[in-house]
């Protein structure tokens, strides 16, 4: 809604406030209507609809923000009915007030409905890459789970104190196939032992020595510090390796960048697609949450260079405040995003995104392996020094053995090298 629509409503508003208030003057002088309520009568309707508004008005008011509607909507949807009420216990020619209503009624609600389809719009050209893997899909000991499986059975089978492992989204079918092949079937996900925290979550509770292995990217400088605030020394294990892709729409005649573009793109530097051999359009170049381990990726992609401020809109959260929020990747031609691999082509597979070739070399499991595609990280199962717990040096023994290494490899992630 542009700047315009939103002064254009407010005077709609102050007019409809100003003839209803010419009304009511008009009606209380000339005393048209004999009838009408006594004053007791008057007080105790508005203190039931200020009673009834307030319940109402506070569940449109978060459902306004749920549904992401412009500042002016969310602030005015409460008090709609208040206003129109209130004026019809106090007017006497109320059948005047109801028509002034009605009509400035029809067109609040007309540019309602149309803010409503313009943010229903842009809900279906949204390209949902965040960190939402449907878990069931991936649990352990059942079967009709996605995970990758032995054909054989597991030479490790963990008794006594088992290890409280934890991951990020990504990570997640391959640490739940750890679970299937070496924990006992009575594991189950967040009963102590196996948990989902994502990164964010994940290595907060490392740091705190809730839980004994994170499998997952490397941390970011502030995981590190708050892991070193609680007194924690975090020892990695490169148990696999992958790709950090960049993507694009599907209709973007863009397939290639060079690593250089992208940092450009990403430091704000470059800020048309044609610098880069595109279509004339503005880059929108869209990040992680701070921590997450894509962003923490990016981070260390960049080597040094600043990142520019990612776009953002505020969002009036009734906990905590005003926050920002780092947009939605949109399904538009002029978006850039970045992830790892597999969550890409194995967990999300949409269909209106392509993952394109950093300095001409595709995201492959071969090109990873071969050491040709410029940006791969290894993943680690991240634990912390001094942990006394046998059993987590023997199932990391295994990780890197050659079962545990099938295991990654049928997932989708490319194995160590032996």
């Amino acid at each position: 809604m542009t700047e315009e629509d939103r002064q254009l409503i407010m005077k709609m508003l102050h007019q409809m406030c100003i003839e209803v208030e010419k009304f009511c003057e008009v009606t209380m002088e000339n005393k048209k209507e004999k009838r009408d309520f006594p004053v007791w009568a008057k007080i105790l309707l508005v203190i039931l609809i200020l009673f009834i508004s307030f319940f109402v008005g506070l569940y449109v008011f978060i459902y306004s923000m749920m549904l992401e509607m412009h500042v002016v909507f969310t602030w005015i949807n409460p008090f709609v009915l208040p206003a129109v009420l209130i004026p019809l216990v106090f007017c006497n020619n109320r059948e005047k007030v109801l028509k002034i209503e009605g009509i400035v009624l029809a067109v609040y609600l007309a540019a309602l409905l149309i803010h409503v389809v313009v943010i229903r719009y842009n809900e279906s050209l949204t390209i949902d890459t965040s960190p939402n893997i449907d878990v069931n899909q991936y649990m352990p000991f059942k079967e009709d789970s996605k995970i990758a499986t032995l054909d054989r059975e597991s030479s490790l089978k963990l008794t006594g104190d088992l290890p409280v492992i934890d991951g990020a989204a990504a990570v997640f079918p391959v640490y739940s196939a750890f679970v299937n092949a070496t924990y006992p079937d009575t594991v189950e996900l967040y009963d102590g032992t196996f948990e989902y925290n994502n990164t964010i979550g994940g290595y907060m509770f490392l740091a705190e020595k809730q839980t004994d292995i994170f499998f997952g990217a490397y941390p970011s400088e502030d995981q590190i510090a708050y892991a070193k605030e609680m007194g924690t020394e975090f020892e990695y294990t490169p148990i696999g390796s992958e790709a950090f892709v960049f993507f694009v729409h599907k209709d973007n005649p863009i397939a290639s960048l060079t690593a250089e573009q992208i940092k450009g793109i990403y430091s704000g530097e470059i800020t048309n697609w044609k610098e880069v051999g595109g279509a004339n359009e503005k880059i929108v170049a869209f990040q992680r949450n701070e921590g997450s381990g894509s962003q923490s990726m990016l981070v260390r992609f960049m080597d040094g260079k600043p990142i520019m401020k990612a776009p953002s809109e505020q969002v009036n959260d009734l906990m905590s405040g005003i926050i920002e929020r780092v947009s939605d990747y949109k399904s538009t031609t002029a978006s850039i995003g970045f992830s790892f691999r597999y969550y890409v082509e194995g967990i999300i597979q949409n269909p209106n995104i392509k993952m394109i070739s950093i300095d001409g070399v595709a995201p492959t499991v071969e090109n990873i392996k071969n050491g040709s595609y410029p940006v791969v990280g290894p993943l680690y199962a991240v634990t912390y020094k001094g942990n006394e717990n046998e059993n987590v040096d023997l199932l990391l023994e295994w990780v890197l053995s050659d079962e545990g290494q099938e295991i990654i490899e049928k997932t989708g992630y490319a194995g160590i090298s032996k």
